[in-house]
């Protein structure tokens, strides 16, 4: 299970990851009342997305996985 879901789940959230990202940077480009809006919790969302990739990672290698 390790070699095959953890993969998927930690590239999921990557992606995950890259898409609060760009939604936050688009927010901040367009700027005005939807900047003001949504970019702060664009933002907390991305760390808590990033969170959970990089906690997905270290169970992936404390739990044996072998990367490649």
């Amino acid at each position: 299970m390790v070699d095959t879901v953890l993969p998927i789940l930690i590239g999921f959230s990557l992606v995950c990851v890259l898409a609060v990202l760009g939604g936050g940077v688009a927010s901040m480009l367009r700027g005005g009342d939807f900047n003001r809006k949504y970019s702060n919790g664009l933002m907390r969302a991305r760390v808590a997305t990033q969170g959970f990739a990089v906690a997905l990672m270290v169970l992936f290698f404390v739990l044996g996985g072998r990367p490649g």
